[in-house]
C-alpha cells in the first residue's frame, strides 16, 4: 500500500516542495523514517503515532517506510508532522487518495492531534502557488497568514479528526476564503499608515539642517549618522524617519512579510506588512543576532530591517566584531551564511542609521560653559577608533548635530512636517523610478560602476570642486562615488536634470567624519 502527499520546509526566506512517501509492508511493526531528516524531523515519529490513535483512526501495525524527497535536502522543523500523518492514512486506506494529490499540507501534530501552527508558511505557500498547487491544508492559526496569497484554496484544520471533512469540502471545491474573508478587504489592500503609529518631524524643534541631511537619506535610500553631544536630538530625529518613507510596493511587501514568516515574527501584527520596517537592537547584541544564524540559519536584524531602517543607536558602544559584520551587508544588500550542509543567503537592502557622540564624554567641540569636555585626545582617537575605516566609507552621509540654543528650542517657525518632507521624498523617489526603470535597481544608493559614471556625470565647475575636495579631504574612492550618488539625490530633490557645482557642495559638506578632527 502506498500513499503520497506534498509538503514544504524552508530555507532561507524561500521554500522547497517536499514529496512525502509512505510504503506500508508486511513486517513487524516499525516506521522507518528516510530522506535526511533532522531530529525534529525524526521525533515526529511518536507525535503522529499518538496523533492519529487519539483522534479516532488505526494506526498500522505493519512495517511502514517514509521517504521525504528530496533525498539531498537537509529536511528541518515540524512541518511535515501533518503531512507524514495524511501519507499514512491514505496508504492504509483510511481517507481518499484523489482528494489530497493536489494539495501542499503543512502543520505540527501534538500528541492529542491538535494542528499547530509553524514558521514560514507564507514562503511556503507563495511556492506552492509558482508550481500550479493552490490547495492548502494547515493549522487555523495559519490560516490567515496563508491567504495573503491570492488565488490560493485555504483549508484550516484544528485537529487531525477534521480532515475527514476537509476531503469533501476538497472534492466540492469549497474554500474556507469565501465565507469568513471579504476579497474587498484582503490583506493586500490593508496598508499600516505612519502618521498614526510614527512621531512627526513637526515635533521636533530646530535642527534643519539634520532634517534635511536625513530627508536625502529617505530620497536616495541612503546610509547616514549622527554625530552630536548628549540630548542634541540625534535619537528623536532618526527615530522619525519612517514617517517619510514611503509604503512597499506589492512585492517589496511580500519579500518583507516572508522574512518575518520565516522568522516567527508575523503572529505579532498580524497583518501584510506594508510599512517599512524599522529595527532599534540595543548595544549588546552579538554578531549572530545582527547578521542571522545558527545551525539553523534565520534572519538577523539586518534582514527584519529589509526594505526599512535599521537604526544602532551610540554605534561605538556596539562590539567591534558585531560592527565588521555589517560590512558585507551594506555592500552587497544581502546576507550569506554558510554552514556545513548548505549555504543560506537573506535580503539586507536597508537604510542604515546611526548615532553616536563625538568623544567619550559626548561635549568635544561644545562652546557651553557649563559642558566642557574632559576627554584627552588619545581618548578621543580610541573612542573613534572603534568605528573602523571600511564601515564608515559605506556610511554616505556623516552629518553633525549641534546642541541647540534656547530660542531654537522654542522657536515655532518654519518647523517643516513628517507630510511635507514625505512629498519631496515621493517626488524625488519618482524620478528615480522613471529613470531606472529598465536597469533593474530603484534608488541612487544602489547604483555602482557603469551606471553611475552615467547618471553622475559632471560639469567642469562640478568636477573641479570634487577634485579638490578629494585631496584635501583624503577621501577613498568609495567615498568619492558616495558623495555621487548624494549629489544626484539632492539633485533630484531639487528637481534638476544635472548635478550643479552646489548639489556637489552640499553633498560633500555632509563627509563631516573625513575632516581631520584634533
Amino acid at each position: 500500500m502506498y500513499g503520497k502527499v506534498f509538503s514544504a520546509c524552508v530555507q532561507g526566506i524561500h521554500a522547497q516542495l517536499i514529496t512525502v512517501e509512505v510504503d506500508i509492508s508486511n513486517g513487524l511493526p516499525q516506521i522507518n523514517l528516510v530522506g535526511l531528516p533532522d531530529s525534529a524531523v525524526r521525533e515526529s515519529v511518536e507525535r503522529v503515532r499518538a496523533a492519529i490513535k487519539n483522534c479516532g483512526f488505526s494506526f498500522p501495525m505493519e512495517r511502514i517506510t517514509v521517504n521525504l524527497a528530496p533525498a539531498d535536502v537537509r529536511k528541518e522543523g515540524a512541518s511535515f508532522d501533518l503531512a507524514i500523518a495524511l501519507g499514512i492514512l491514505l496508504a492504509s486506506g483510511q481517507v481518499k487518495h484523489e482528494s489530497l494529490l493536489n494539495a501542499l499540507i503543512i502543520g505540527e501534530l501534538s500528541l492529542d492531534g491538535v494542528i499547530r501552527p509553524v514558521p514560514g508558511v507564507l514562503s511556503m505557500v507563495h511556492q506552492a502557488k509558482t508550481l500550479g498547487i493552490r490547495n492548502i491544508l494547515l493549522s487555523t492559526q495559519n490560516a490567515e497568514e496563508a491567504s495573503y496569497i491570492e488565488g490560493m484554496h485555504i483549508y484550516p484544520l484544528h485537529n487531525l479528526q477534521e480532515i475527514r471533512q476537509c476531503q469533501h469540502d476538497l472534492i466540492s471545491g469549497i474554500n474556507y476564503l469565501d465565507g469568513l474573508i471579504n476579497r474587498n478587504e484582503h490583506p493586500h489592500a490593508t496598508q499600516l499608515d505612519a502618521s498614526f503609529n510614527t512621531p512627526d518631524y513637526a515635533d521636533v524643534s530646530g535642527q534643519h539642517h539634520a532634517k534635511r541631511a536625513l530627508m536625502i537619506a529617505a530620497a536616495g535610500m541612503h546610509n547616514i549618522i549622527l554625530i552630536g553631544p548628549p540630548g542634541s536630538g540625534k535619537t528623536m530625529l532618526v527615530r522619525r524617519l519612517p514617517s517619510i518613507l514611503p509604503h512597499m510596493q506589492d512585492n517589496e511587501a511580500l519579500e518583507v512579510t516572508k522574512i518575518y514568516s520565516v522568522a516567527g515574527q508575523l503572529n505579532e501584527s498580524k497583518q501584510f506588512i506594508r510599512a517599512r520596517p524599522f529595527r532599534a537592537p540595543h548595544h549588546t547584541i552579538s554578531a549572530g543576532g545582527l547578521i542571522g544564524g545558527g545551525s539553523i540559519p534565520k534572519p538577523g536584524e539586518v534582514s527584519l530591517a529589509h526594505r526599512g531602517v535599521l537604526f544602532l543607536d551610540e554605534l561605538p558602544e556596539f562590539s567591534r566584531n558585531a560592527l565588521e559584520v555589517l560590512r558585507q551587508p551594506l555592500e552587497d544588500r544581502q546576507v550569506t551564511i554558510a554552514r556545513a550542509r548548505a549555504v543560506f543567503s537573506f535580503p539586507a537592502d536597508f537604510i542604515f542609521a546611526a548615532s553616536m557622540n563625538p568623544c567619550p564624554c559626548g561635549y568635544y567641540g561644545s562652546e557651553s560653559p557649563a559642558h566642557g569636555c574632559i576627554c584627552s585626545p588619545l581618548k578621543i582617537t580610541q573612542y573613534r577608533a572603534k568605528i573602523s575605516g571600511p564601515l564608515l566609507d559605506r556610511i554616505d552621509l556623516h552629518v553633525e548635530v549641534p546642541r541647540m540654543d534656547y530660542a531654537s528650542l522654542t522657536t515655532k517657525e518654519n518647523q517643516l512636517s513628517s507630510k511635507q518632507m514625505l512629498e519631496s521624498v515621493l517626488m524625488a523617489h519618482q524620478r528615480q523610478q522613471n529613470r531606472y526603470k529598465t536597469r533593474g535597481i530603484s534608488f541612487n544608493g544602489e547604483l555602482t560602476g557603469r551606471l553611475l559614471r552615467k547618471y553622475c556625470a559632471l560639469k567642469p565647475d562640478a568636477e573641479q570642486l570634487l577634485v579638490q575636495a578629494f585631496d584635501a579631504l583624503g577621501l577613498s574612492v568609495r567615498a568619492h562615488d558616495r558623495i555621487l550618488k548624494i549629489a544626484l539625490t539632492i539633485a533630484d530633490l531639487e528637481e534638476s536634470d544635472t548635478i550643479e557645482s552646489q548639489h556637489l557642495a552640499e553633498a560633500i559638506q555632509y563627509r563631516h567624519l573625513d575632516r581631520k578632527q584634533i
